[in-house]
């Protein structure tokens, strides 16, 4: 799970970041709310804790640039404003929690967990679709244009998560963690053999590649090439 933390007290975000990685979180931090608002909008996060006070963007205006955009990021608001008035407004403005400052690591990650789980919820796919490519999560069944493939249980696995990332640069280390479950680089050429598999598998016979590799940074399933 990838959170974005928008906080401007470097204590704090400390505090955060150490105890959200170790409880297995891929973790990014943002200074202030320009920078933290860029990042949310340019990249993908599967949940966003930002501070309601920042330097240049408040915690309110990012949640609602995101909400005016149909982003529905699960937000949580960390906040030293703890009235009444002050959560209604944090609510409103499109964040699906409120907690307030100073608080227990355990609680914020019980609160993480908790809006990460009602998004799951109501937001079950089923299937998933890159220009003609196509697979049914529920049959566990691929195909493009039509045309079925049979794959391998880790090519499944691999295409899933490119899918699910399409249009996003998904690097060695984020395969590794998530396809593999290493979270370490044994050091092989693991990943390129089944990339070249399923390249061979999805792209051959098409006019146009969808499984492209970025130079430098990792692979992309895209149709804008």
């Amino acid at each position: 799970m990838r959170v974005l933390l928008i906080e401007d007290d470097a204590s704090v975000a400390e505090y955060i970041v150490k105890g959200l990685r170790e409880s297995g979180y891929q973790v990014e931090h943002a200074a202030d709310g320009k920078t933290g608002l860029v990042k949310a909008t340019t990249e993908q996060y599967d949940a966003l804790i930002v501070d309601r006070m920042l330097p240049h963007v408040d915690g309110l205006t990012i949640i609602q640039t995101l909400r005016a955009s149909n982003d529905s990021t699960p937000a949580l608001i960390l906040s030293a404003l703890g009235e009444v008035d002050d959560r209604v407004k944090g609510l409103k403005a499109g964040g699906d929690d409120y907690l307030v400052k100073p608080f227990a690591f355990a609680e914020l990650l019980a609160r993480i967990e908790v809006i990460l789980r009602r998004q799951e919820a109501g937001s079950a796919v089923t299937r998933l679709k890159v220009a003609d490519l196509e697979m049914d999560l529920l049959a566990h069944k691929v195909s493009r244009a039509g045309q079925p493939f049979n794959l391998q249980p880790r090519e499944y696995k691999l295409l899933e998560y490119l899918m699910r990332h399409a249009g996003q640069v998904v690097t060695r280390t984020m395969l590794l963690e998530n396809v593999w479950d290493y979270h370490f680089d044994p050091q092989t050429n693991v990943i390129d053999v089944h990339i070249s598999r399923l390249r061979q598998k999805i792209d051959k016979g098409f006019d146009k590649p969808l499984l492209n590799t970025v130079r430098g940074a990792g692979y992309m399933l895209d149709d804008s090439q």
